[in-house]
């Protein structure tokens, strides 16, 4: 905000000294008029009086008009300078003029002004920057918006699909057994937590992206968090037969949001149990540094490339299109956590190589949150 407000003084200032420019340089015009009109009149009169002109009649008969004609002559080149110093602005504001028509709609071509408006000419093509930026940025929006519904509408309909199908299985066979019921019941159930995840990702990044996400930090025991936080994952890995290995120190705490910082480490962990080897281990490390902690989420599983690597956190975008109906992945949960991370202030970056995917949050003790753009 303060390099706005200097620039905008600097501005200021700059047409102001073009404003005195001009005005002292007609001044000094109009003095150098005045003294070379009356010293070509001396000079006349001297010629005259020289060449004893003045003792014609002809000279004699004209000599009462000397003074007025040299008034009028005074007054004459005085406004033709004027009127010269007033039409130049008109023409510059014709330039401006034209400029100003590259502004609606603004193009990728640069304004280009005479030599002595180039600070207004950087103004206006600060404004067209400025004003295809948003342009983009719009667009951009606009086209997050069709994403969002054609995602939406491919991500909500395979589990949509199979709670209606279990269902009429359940309607059009009267006389099944309980076992049955029982598991029809049981995926359909699955289905609709499924289905309810992806609905909650959805509003999840909607806030996002309208900026209507706000940190509300406090001072958070980070240690026990992070411990409960695995805990609740333990029925998860025994049912893909995963394991975790812990080093998690004690009685490490930092100021953040942590309902928000939970979010983000959980959709870590989804992604890492999603995409890990079976009958391998999860590697989850809290370390604690001069300037504040990172957190480390390692697992075992197939190398990403890094053209993938590369994009990992942008908003829709899977690993494994095909296995997004299998995990209920909607593609936002890395770019959720993202956001969240840095809010508080910190860095998250991914790595794989040799088969292992691995995520770093660095993080400071006191994360005072900044607001979005």
């Amino acid at each position: 905000m303060n390099r706005t407000i200097i620039k905008k003084t600097t501005s200021t200032l700059s047409r102001k000294w073009l404003a005195f420019k001009m005005t002292l340089r007609f001044i000094i015009l109009a003095i150098m008029f005045e003294i070379a009109y009356v010293l070509i009149h001396l000079l006349f009169l001297i010629v005259m009086g020289v060449t004893n002109l003045d003792q014609t009649y002809a000279f004699i008969a004209f000599k009462p008009f000397i003074l007025p004609i040299l008034i009028i002559g005074s007054f004459v080149g005085c406004g033709y300078m004027l009127y010269r110093f007033m039409l130049r602005p008109l023409q510059h504001l014709e330039d401006v003029a034209k400029a100003a028509q590259q502004l609606a709609p603004p193009t990728d071509v640069p304004i280009i002004l005479p030599g002595n408006l180039k600070d207004l000419e950087n103004d206006l093509n600060h404004v067209r920057e400025q004003s295809l930026q948003s342009l983009q940025h719009a667009r951009q929006i606009e086209q997050r918006k069709e994403d969002l519904l054609i995602y939406l509408a491919h991500d909500l309909k395979t589990p949509l699909t199979s709670i209606l199908g279990y269902l009429k299985l359940l309607e059009d066979e009267p006389n099944i057994s309980p076992e049955l019921i029982q598991k029809y019941s049981g995926i359909a159930r699955k289905k609709a937590e499924r289905l309810q995840d992806l609905i909650n990702e959805f509003f999840e990044i909607t806030r996002f992206s309208t900026h209507q996400l706000s940190l509300e930090p406090a001072k958070t025991h980070l240690s026990r968090m992070l411990m409960q936080i695995t805990y609740e994952f333990y029925p998860i890995l025994v049912e893909k037969g995963l394991e975790w290995e812990l080093q998690i120190p004690e009685n490490i705490e930092i100021v953040c949001d942590a309902d928000k910082l939970e979010r983000a480490i959980d959709n870590l962990i989804r992604n890492a149990i999603n995409y890990s080897y079976s009958n391998t281990k999860i590697s989850f490390s809290l370390l604690s540094t001069d300037t504040g902690v990172t957190i480390c989420i390692q697992n075992a599983g197939q190398t990403i490339p890094p053209e993938k690597l590369e994009r990992i956190f942008e908003q829709f975008y899977r690993l494994d299109t095909s296995r997004s109906s299998a995990t209920g992945n909607a593609g936002l949960g890395l770019a959720i956590a993202r956001e969240i991370i840095e809010l508080h202030c910190g860095t998250i970056t991914a790595h794989s190589k040799d088969e292992t995917i691995q995520f770093v949050i660095q993080l400071p003790f006191d994360s005072k949150p900044h607001e979005k753009n």
